[in-house]
């Protein structure tokens, strides 16, 4: 397909805007101007009956609850961003949309950005969090025996990892893992690369810079821990939701997990959207496609929390 109307209108206003080198010398720059695009481009706020910040095993995290029924699922959120930027506070209306399309507490995770704080410390935060709201999720109204893991993009990429250490761990037990548009690789030369690297939002340059930033070292960035779709073996992993957008750089990994996962034995949903672009999930006020994207992953997550016909 063409290039969807509502993509090619977000990508010319901001190529038009011109292209800004990512670099570490421009990191609060590129922070700044992130932020922006995603809180215009999300819609306005949901109401949900409740939003706490706490702590969780040191790590922040705010909890979303979009009814007062108790024991509700859980799903774990981490934000995009290739480990570098994004926030809590910035995802704030994509968290509250999730809540409410499936139902469930969202503990929207704060974890430490890189540089100043590379890999592994973004995914010890998120296995932190993790653990720790299995742990105390009937705290705030959830049920930790009914838990999901979800990101976006770099978030994506640690989900897919958590839901890894989960099964090595032998928990805690997860009902899916919703990996959008994910990070699941260190390859720079996939096709979608080639295709989509330069004027659809993403480019190659930024991701090449996200990786910098959070591995410096390039013998790493083969770890599975970075790369999972470099594990040996995705056996027993929790079932899947994979997101894809066809213009953009990560879509040929996103497909090769969901391929993997697949002959892996796992139950794997993939959602492939034609004609649209990286971080098309999460602004809503730009693109009907997210829309519909949030309504099928909610139906998919409350599935899995076995609440589809509430």
């Amino acid at each position: 397909m063409p290039l969807h109307p509502q993509a090619q209108a977000v990508c010319d206003l901001v190529n038009a805007m011109g292209e800004v080198p990512p670099s570490n010398e421009r990191l609060q720059e590129i922070r700044d101007g992130f932020a922006t695009l995603v809180v215009m481009g999300a819609g306005p706020p949901e109401a949900v009956f409740a939003i706490t910040d706490a702590d969780a095993d040191g790590v922040p995290v705010r909890v979303y609850r979009p009814a007062p029924d108790p024991a509700l699922p859980v799903i774990v959120y981490f934000h995009g961003g290739g480990w570098t930027i994004g926030s809590v506070e910035q995802f704030d209306l994509v968290a509250r949309q999730i809540a409410n399309a499936a139902n469930a507490v969202v503990v929207s995770v704060d974890y430490r950005l890189a540089p100043e704080h590379p890999f592994p410390v973004p995914l010890d935060d998120c296995w932190r969090a993790l653990t720790w709201t299995a742990k105390n999720a009937s705290a705030f109204g959830g049920d930790g025996a009914r838990l999901a893991v979800m990101g976006d993009s770099a978030g994506g990429n640690l989900a897919a990892v958590c839901a890894l250490m989960a099964r090595d761990a032998e928990g805690p037990e997860l009902a899916m893992q919703v990996l959008v548009y994910p990070v699941v690789d260190c390859d720079f030369a996939t096709g979608s690369y080639r295709e989509n690297g330069r004027g659809y939002l993403l480019t190659e340059a930024d991701m090449k810079w996200f990786f910098s930033c959070y591995v410096a070292d390039d013998a790493e960035r083969g770890d599975w821990r970075v790369s999972p779709l470099r594990s040996a073996d995705l056996h027993g992993v929790a079932p899947a939701v994979v997101v894809t957008a066809e213009f953009d750089p990560l879509r040929d990994e996103g497909q090769a997990y969901a391929r993997r996962l697949d002959e892996d034995g796992v139950r794997v949903v993939h959602l492939a959207y034609e004609g649209m672009i990286h971080a098309f999930f999460g602004l809503s006020a730009a693109f009907d496609a997210s829309r519909d994207a949030l309504d099928r992953v909610g139906a998919e997550l409350r599935q899995a929390f076995g609440t589809l016909s509430d």
